[in-house]
């Protein structure tokens, strides 16, 4: 019999893998975890937010979501990842228990994500009769809508709130993910207006979430007894879903903080110290315009290792503190408006995969200025950026 080395040994006799460190002082298994986690962020970067388990998201997106808790379980994952979550993004926990998927067998699994399982005569790679769970949902809440027998006492409500929106007392502003749901509010989902008339007792519904039962009243006679949940899901997937403000709800942008108001975040504009040629060629005029929720210089602790800030450091050009406002809205604004300026450049990332920054914007700082304060004032409807004027233009409406 052969004799065999020492690793051999290991393997072979004891089980135990061994893991050769790389030349870069890394493990294979350190750099499928540091891998597997600037896909998350990739996925932030590009959605605004945190991948969020639920039947409504894709399955990639689940796939992030349980990938992103059992990083925050590890001690060890999150000492590794430190140096590239400098937003403390482990340091959440897990989004949800899903200790349930991972008991169902296949064609259970497939029936959560609306597939309909066939025999095995084809591949089984492909997914056929694919039904997205949300619009089975839909389905099933839309024919659980009965006529209200009161609506008599609720139909002054709804009058009220119309005109409270014609005199500018109240405003619809767009509904959030995972925002929250109370008794006695007004929301518009699927074209009408619905009044939360009633909370019920809070329980735990499926995969361990809390969750109550609603008796919500529409503005055309019906009335249904849907979940929180599902009214949450049905006003975040409808593009004119719209919460209606309270009276006293305050103001959605401002410079400085009124008192009770909710402080949402703070625009920021970076510069790179990127030794780039086409960046240095265009320092002065390449801006990073974001929204963060936190520190500015905590976002930016980790710039050098980061391929959304070009693997430099960053300096802070201007910051513009926001109140009582969706800090994603406002981001995507901000960015809608610069599109025409956003910069061309493909980098590679530490692993050699094509990276294309998203945020990054050839514009003087002045017209940045000029922007936030039309979104502030609420005319910069009226505008667009013209890159070859460097500065804003009337829009065109139709």
């Amino acid at each position: 019999m052969a004799e065999l080395s020492d690793d051999e040994l290991l393997l072979a006799e004891l089980g135990v893998e061994v893991e050769v460190k790389k030349a870069g002082g890394r493990t294979a298994r350190e750099e499928r975890i540091i891998a597997g986690f600037e896909d998350i962020l990739r996925f932030i970067e590009e959605h605004g937010r945190v991948p969020e388990h639920g039947d409504d998201w894709d399955i990639f997106e689940r796939l992030y979501a349980v990938r992103l808790d059992r990083l925050r379980e590890q001690a060890d994952c999150r000492a590794l990842l430190e140096p590239f979550d400098p937003e403390g993004l482990l340091g959440a926990p897990p989004a949800v228990d899903d200790s349930a998927i991972e008991e169902l067998d296949d064609e259970d699994l497939l029936a959560e994500l609306g597939i309909e399982a066939e025999p095995a005569a084809g591949d089984i790679t492909q997914l056929r009769h694919v039904k997205p769970r949300s619009e089975i949902r839909a389905a099933e809440e839309v024919a659980e809508r009965t006529p209200c027998p009161d609506f008599a006492l609720f139909e002054p409500l709804f009058a009220a709130v119309k005109a409270d929106m014609a005199r500018g007392v109240r405003e619809t502003r767009r509904f959030g993910t995972n925002a929250e749901i109370n008794q006695g509010e007004f929301f518009i989902v699927g074209g009408q207006m619905a009044y939360v008339a009633v909370l019920g007792e809070e329980f735990v519904g499926e995969h361990g979430r809390k969750d109550n039962r609603l008796r919500v009243i529409y503005d055309n006679g019906t009335e249904s007894d849907i979940l929180r949940r599902s009214l949450q899901r049905a006003l975040y997937k409808d593009e004119a879903g719209r919460r209606i403000t309270n009276p006293d709800a305050g103001p959605l942008f401002g410079s400085e903080a009124a008192e009770d108001d909710l402080a949402s975040g703070t625009i920021y504009v970076l510069r790179s110290k990127s030794d780039h040629p086409v960046i240095v060629e265009r320092r002065q005029i390449l801006h990073k315009i974001g929204v963060t929720g936190g520190e500015v210089t905590k976002r930016i602790a980790g710039a050098k290792d980061d391929p959304t800030f070009l693997f430099a450091a960053a300096e802070i050009i201007a910051e513009y503190k926001v109140h009582n406002i969706n800090r994603m809205k406002l981001e995507n604004v901000l960015h809608r408006v610069f599109a025409t300026a956003q910069l061309d450049l493909e980098i590679p990332d530490r692993f050699g995969k094509p990276f294309r920054p998203r945020e990054w914007f050839m514009v003087p700082l002045p017209v940045i200025d000029d922007v936030i304060g039309k979104i502030r004032d609420g005319s910069i409807i009226n505008y667009v950026y013209e890159p070859s004027q460097a500065k804003l233009v009337a829009a065109e409406h139709n």
